[in-house]
């Protein structure tokens, strides 16, 4: 049980975090030769993400407390709808010159910007963690949270990799719209499903 709250949440992380690889390896860049770009950029990662898990959290203990327990598998309609909006954004701005780089434009590398950055980049996460939390036990949750914090070193690690590697990062912004849209799509389905929403 427990290994598997661990794959699901590896696999929920890098869905849900693979264009703040983009994000950090530009901040990577733009703090290239400064004394302890590393370290700030790691706090700052840090503190942006607890912020989400918070948010995440306090979101969850909310809608447990107060909504009945049938109600609760409806909550994957909110993957399945942003994951239907970033395929129908993909379709639409096919061609178009991505805006990661306006995230940090005009921003030094401090640990408050990168965690500013962070938080606001993280609403979808949010959206799509508190569906998951909903459908899983106290323990799941633990679990994911854990696992999410250790992954945050992992992607602020690769971040920097990619910041010295120019090819990975234009692969990964190639089939990141691609590969997120579908990933939502796939776990509010597999929400609804399970939870036996619609008598599925």
């Amino acid at each position: 049980m427990i290994l598997s709250s661990v794959l699901q949440a590896i696999g929920l992380f890098i869905a849900t975090n693979i264009d703040d690889i983009i994000v950090l390896s530009l901040f990577f860049a733009r703090g290239a030769g400064q004394r302890g770009t590393t370290a700030r950029i790691l706090v700052g990662q840090y503190l942006g993400f607890i912020g989400i898990l918070g948010a995440s959290v306090l979101v969850t203990l909310g809608a447990g407390a107060f909504l009945p327990p049938e109600v609760i598998p409806y909550f994957g309609l909110i993957p399945l709808g942003l994951g239907l909006w970033a395929a129908w954004q993909a379709w639409r701005n096919r061609g178009a010159d991505d805006d990661d780089e306006a995230k940090v434009e005009g921003k030094k590398v401090g640990v408050w910007t990168v965690a500013g950055v962070t938080f606001a980049n993280g609403g979808d996460n949010i959206g799509v963690y508190v569906p998951v939390f909903l459908s899983v036990g106290p323990a799941a949750v633990v679990a994911y949270c854990i696992v999410f914090l250790a992954l945050v070193a992992a992607l602020v690690g690769l971040g920097k990799f990619v910041a010295t590697r120019r090819p990975i990062a234009e692969l990964l912004e190639r089939w990141e719209h691609i590969l997120f849209p579908i990933v939502l799509i796939g776990l509010g389905i597999f929400i609804l499903v399970s939870g036996g929403a619609f008598g599925l």
